[in-house]
C-alpha cells in the first residue's frame, strides 16, 4: 500500500510540475533517463520505460538489445528510445557499427548514441574517425546520432577536432562521456563543445550527473541534452 500511495503522490506532483511550468520539468524535457548497467533486468528496462513516460523525459536510453522490448511496450503515452552504438570503448570495426545502428533502427530505436574511435583521433587518423562517424549516421537514416567523444581522455585541441569532425560528418550531437572512463562531464568542456559547433548542434552532458543543480550548470554551459541515471531524484 505504501508503495501505491507514493506512486500517486509521484505522479500528481509531477502533474502539478508541468502545469506551473517549474524548472525541474522543464529540466526533464531535457534528459535521457539512462539505464545501460550489464545487470539490468527486463523489470529495471520496464520501470525505466515507465519513468519516461510518467516524468516527461527526453528518452530511455537503453542498451541495444531492449531496443525491441522497449517498443514493444503499451504504456500511458509513447516514448523515445535512445540507444548506443560501439559502446563504451568506441573501437569497434566501422562496419559493426554501421551493422549495430541499422539493427536498432529496424527495432525501434529513434535516437543513437555512438562513441567516437577515440584511438583513430588521437592517432591523427582524423579521415578514419570522419568516416566511422559518417557510415553511421548514414546507417541511422533519419535519426538523430550523438557522438560521444569522451572529453576526458582528449587535450582541448582534440576536443576541438572531435567537435568540428562529428559535425562535419553530419550527427546531430556531440557528447561528452560514456560514464565509464575516469570522469564525466564538467561545465568547462560543454562550454568549448558548444563554443565549438555554435548554436544550432546538440550538446549533451553525460557522465557523473547525480543532482539538479550539477545538471543545471551544465545547461547554462550550453547542453541542451543530459545523459543520467539519476533522473527521478534530479527532477524530485
Amino acid at each position: 500500500m505504501d508503495d501505491y500511495i507514493d506512486k500517486i503522490v509521484s505522479e500528481v506532483i509531477s502533474e502539478q510540475r508541468t502545469k506551473e511550468g517549474d524548472p525541474r520539468s522543464k529540466l526533464a524535457g531535457m534528459i535521457d533517463h539512462t539505464i545501460l548497467k550489464p545487470e539490468a533486468t527486463e523489470d529495471d528496462i520496464r520501470r525505466v520505460c515507465e519513468e519516461t513516460v510518467q516524468y516527461g523525459f527526453a528518452t530511455a536510453c537503453i542498451s541495444a538489445c531492449w531496443v525491441s522490448f522497449c517498443a514493444s511496450l503499451e504504456l500511458a503515452k509513447p516514448f523515445v528510445i535512445c540507444t548506443i552504438v560501439g559502446f563504451p570503448l568506441g573501437g569497434d570495426h566501422t562496419l559493426a557499427k554501421a551493422a549495430q545502428a541499422a539493427q536498432a533502427v529496424k527495432d525501434g530505436a529513434d535516437e543513437l548514441d555512438m562513441v567516437m574511435n577515440v584511438g583513430f583521433l588521437k592517432s591523427g587518423k582524423l579521415d578514419l574517425v570522419e568516416e566511422d562517424i559518417r557510415t553511421v549516421v548514414k546507417a541511422a537514416g533519419k535519426i538523430a546520432v550523438k557522438v560521444i567523444i569522451e572529453t576526458c581522455l582528449l587535450t582541448d585541441e582534440e576536443k576541438v577536432k572531435a567537435c568540428l569532425i562529428a559535425q562535419k560528418a553530419g550527427a546531430a550531437f556531440v557528447k561528452t562521456s560514456t560514464g565509464f572512463n575516469e570522469a564525466g562531464a564538467n561545465p568547462e568542456d560543454v562550454k568549448l563543445m558548444r563554443r565549438v559547433v555554435g548554436p544550432d548542434m546538440g550538446v549533451k552532458a553525460s557522465g557523473g550527473i547525480r543532482t539538479y543543480e550539477q545538471a543545471m550548470e551544465l545547461v547554462e554551459a550550453g547542453a541542451n541534452r543530459i545523459g543520467t541515471s539519476a533522473s527521478v531524484e534530479i527532477v524530485r
